[in-house]
């Protein structure tokens, strides 16, 4: 039986946390018909816009609250800790992907592992790599997400110290920067500085900071407005306008139908195109619209696996990463038959749930032998309470 959640926590957070992380572990199994199911397909936006809206939601909420009890400096070296604990598991992460990807590529004679993941450079040059990727100046497949989230956090402390006083005025600032940085084409090179972040975090960060403004109030004092029919109808227009236009992306013999002004795809993702941004945002106000708070189907058995794994993110985004390129090499080595790419999707996300489960369980025995709890309010990668 899956361990129960903490009381008062907010499982909306939670529960979509942990859908987008079995989200990315699909996405990035590469020809996979199980990844049908995840929202990419039907809209703009896709996991990576509810994982970093999440973290500044979850960031402000938190830290806001410590910054606040006890000053800047205390609230800023809580923020720059957490930083610091994404990082040491990003480097983890980073041995134990190499060492995957090496060890596939040699043993089973097959070296376009490397350049499809993104790791060549590394056998031509390892010490090189290795300093540039300790400096995120190097960034394999699939591991984006992590870095984007180190460098938000690493200047958030000033951020949030705005925010808990002028939050609009935070915003706004926040947009302006947005604006800037896609008319200067700002981003971070990466090695061997031919191309940049996936994630720009010049632009990714007007994201995480709708989030925080969100979670420090700025969700309820906007709620009526978001509440409203005609808001709410909107929104939805907007979601159903966006179905059939990333379908005709997926399948060009669509296209044609569509009339030539309509083509607007491949929308720019590294820059968080505001196409994608207005999707994500219209996705979140039907989703807080129709999911209260007290939904009874949070606390139900089925949504158990995908609250536990979002109460654990961090580990099972790593995890994640890990499994999906097993998936891969299944899929490529042994059979990529669909009954294949299901067992192998099914089992991925069953392993990140025993995972989650497993963390838990451990947690509650650390509590029952007297140890202090761990805090219901961990951020980012981590829960949140309810305010």
């Amino acid at each position: 039986m899956l361990p129960a959640p903490p009381a008062g926590r907010d499982l909306r957070l939670d529960f979509f946390r942990g859908l987008s992380l079995w989200f990315i572990f699909l996405d990035h199994v590469p020809s996979n018909i199980v990844a049908w199911f995840t929202i990419r397909n039907y809209g703009f936006s896709d996991a990576s816009e509810v994982f970093v809206f999440i973290s500044g939601y979850t960031a402000a909420f938190v830290y806001g609250r410590v910054m606040n009890e006890r000053g800047f400096i205390i609230g800023a070296a809580r923020i720059l800790k957490r930083a610091w604990q994404i990082y040491v598991a990003f480097v983890f992460l980073l041995v134990f992907y190499f060492a995957e990807i090496a060890y596939v590529s040699s043993h089973f004679a097959n070296p376009l592992y490397t350049e499809e993941f993104g790791i060549f450079d590394f056998f031509q040059k390892p010490d090189v790599v290795l300093v540039e990727a300790l400096m995120l100046r190097f960034l394999p497949a699939n591991v984006d997400v992590l870095p984007l989230y180190i460098a938000l956090m690493t200047f958030f402390p000033p951020v949030l110290w705005l925010m808990l006083r002028q939050p609009d005025f935070t915003l706004l600032l926040s947009i302006g920067f947005y604006f800037v940085a896609k008319a200067f084409d700002w981003n971070l090179a990466l090695y061997p500085y031919d191309h940049s972040w996936f994630f720009n975090p010049f632009a990714w960060q007007l994201l995480f900071v709708i989030g925080a403004w969100c979670g420090l109030g700025g969700a309820r004092r906007v709620s009526p407005i978001l509440n409203s029919p005609p808001v709410i109808a909107l929104c939805a227009l907007y979601l159903v306008f966006a179905a059939p236009l990333q379908l005709s992306w997926l399948f060009p013999s669509l296209s044609g139908r569509l009339p030539s002004w309509l083509l607007i795809l491949p929308l720019d993702k590294t820059g968080l195109s505001g196409w994608r941004l207005f999707h994500f945002l219209a996705l979140a106000a039907l989703v807080i619209h129709y999911v209260p708070f007290d939904a009874k189907f949070l606390r139900s058995n089925w949504a158990r696996p995908l609250i536990l794994c979002g109460e654990h993110s961090l580990e099972i985004f790593c995890l994640g990463v890990f499994l999906s390129f097993s998936a891969h090499f299944i899929l490529t080595e042994v059979s990529s038959l669909i009954a294949m790419q299901i067992a192998v999707s099914l089992a991925g996300i069953g392993l990140m749930v025993t995972v989650a489960a497993l963390m838990t369980w451990y947690k509650n025995i650390e509590r029952r032998g007297g140890k202090p709890p761990p805090s219901a309010t961990q951020e980012g990668f981590g829960g949140v309470t309810a305010s």
